[in-house]
């Protein structure tokens, strides 16, 4: 062969080799590029009845991820689109409805970032729950005590069971382990109500 047609055909797998490797990784890329196109619901009084009114209908959802194989790239994916769609602090619901745990370290967190002693901190600040031990003082009336209006006023410093809130794309374990907590959050969480629909479709449950 002669060295320019070497050449040329040297030229040519390398082009064909670019070629297949653009298209595998475009391929890729759109499946896991997964975007969620439904309703966005945001109203939180909807979101309070259609909550409750799903309650069976979520915790039969439960039941069936425990039962199905299914991808939590992909759902982590999903709830991603949504979670970016939605401004967590024009909501602050989660702040007017649950509860804040607060560990040892999120304690000594605030309270430097309050200028207190952990002790002065604990105190004032904190009480302990039955069911979920160490939480952030709140009132039935406003919610969280450090909520005001619909703004954190210890945002910066803010517990990691609050950054980490709803524990949908972050969380320990799969999210099929941790669905036993979403029932209740799909009735004033936005982000939790429009990802358990979201998963629903993705993974063709019918109730």
């Amino acid at each position: 062969m002669l060295p320019a047609a070497s050449a040329a055909n040297a030229d040519f797998r390398r082009v064909r080799r670019s070629t297949i490797s653009g298209h595998l990784t475009r391929t890729i890329l759109t499946a896991l590029a997964v975007v969620y196109t439904g309703r966005m619901l945001t109203d939180l009084v909807q979101i309070r009845l259609l909550g409750e009114k799903k309650r069976n209908e979520n915790e039969k959802f439960r039941r069936f991820m425990k039962a199905h194989d299914h991808s939590d790239r992909i759902l982590r994916r999903v709830a991603e689109e949504i979670e970016d769609q939605i401004d967590c602090t024009q909501c602050a619901n989660c702040c007017r409805v649950a509860t804040a745990t607060v560990t040892e370290r999120d304690i000594e967190h605030l309270a430097r970032y309050l200028r207190l002693t952990p002790a002065r901190f604990e105190a004032d600040y904190t009480e302990v729950s039955a069911e979920e031990g160490r939480v952030l003082l709140r009132t039935k009336e406003a919610g969280c005590v450090f909520l005001d209006g619909n703004e954190c006023t210890v945002y910066d410093a803010r517990p990691d069971s609050c950054q980490k809130f709803p524990h949908v794309v972050r969380g320990a374990g799969s999210i099929a382990s941790r669905m036993w907590q979403f029932a209740d959050r799909a009735c004033y969480c936005p982000i939790v109500y429009n990802s358990l629909e979201a998963f629903k479709k993705e993974l063709g449950f019918r109730y």
